[in-house]
């Protein structure tokens, strides 16, 4: 993979209002997480201090504070022989966040069908309205895709279940690509979302938590095909 000494535009510098809002090692974290999650910063990319620090601007105390916290969160691992870099996932790995997050994302279904408002569930709709017309654009679709999600989560009430859902995005985003990019994900996803919200608005939260599941273990397949040329 690349070494981050090799583009010096990879990371844009902090700004004294970034640092003053969130202190210097904080900031510096959450700039590095977004460039993880935005694939800005790929998996086995090698992060090296002096480049880091340079277009950060920032000196190395409070990069290393920050490199210490996303190591500790699993974002970033040292390798015995280029350093710390960005963590790449083995297929162990894969299938372990995919069944996390089956149980997170169903139970978000089952809550959402039981406390979800009617305005809630009308966003639900038209998230996945708005789905339907992106079919042909990964990347918009992806991120149409992010805000149903969310959606949901918002929707179950449940604000330690909304932790665990950003926490475990950290981990997704170390996954590449994107599963609309195969053949035919798109349209199968999108008829998912809509037995989720069926079940949504009839208010049955088991029948929510099991399609909330199925889609989950729909990605999952599509996702070890991808990286792995499986599916077990």
């Amino acid at each position: 993979m690349d070494d981050l000494s090799w583009n010096t535009e990879m990371l844009t510098p902090l700004t004294e209002d970034d640092l003053r809002k969130h202190g210097r090692g904080e900031a510096i974290a959450l700039r590095l997480r977004d460039a993880i999650c935005d694939g800005t910063l790929r998996p086995g990319d090698r992060l090296v201090e002096a480049s880091a620090a340079k277009m950060l601007g920032v000196s190395r105390t409070p990069l290393r504070e920050a490199i210490e916290k996303l190591l500790v969160e699993g974002l970033l691992s040292n390798s015995p022989s280029r350093g710390v870099v960005v963590t790449e996932l083995s297929r162990s790995q894969v299938i372990q966040i995919y069944a996390l997050r089956g149980v997170l994302e169903g139970a978000a279904a089952g809550f959402a069908a039981q406390h979800a408002s009617q305005a809630e569930i009308d966003e639900l709709v038209s998230i996945h309205e708005t789905l339907g017309t992106l079919l042909d654009a990964p990347d918009r679709l992806l991120k149409a895709n992010r805000r149903f999600h969310n959606a949901i989560h918002s929707a179950a009430h449940n604000q330690y279940l909304i932790e665990a859902t950003s926490r475990l995005a950290d981990a997704l985003s170390l996954l590449p690509g994107t599963t609309y990019s195969a053949v035919g994900r798109p349209q199968a996803a999108q008829a998912e979302h809509g037995t989720i919200i069926d079940a949504i608005v009839r208010r049955d939260a088991n029948d929510a938590e099991i399609q909330a599941r199925e889609h989950i273990e729909s990605a999952r397949r599509v996702r070890l095909r991808q990286l792995f040329g499986g599916d077990q």
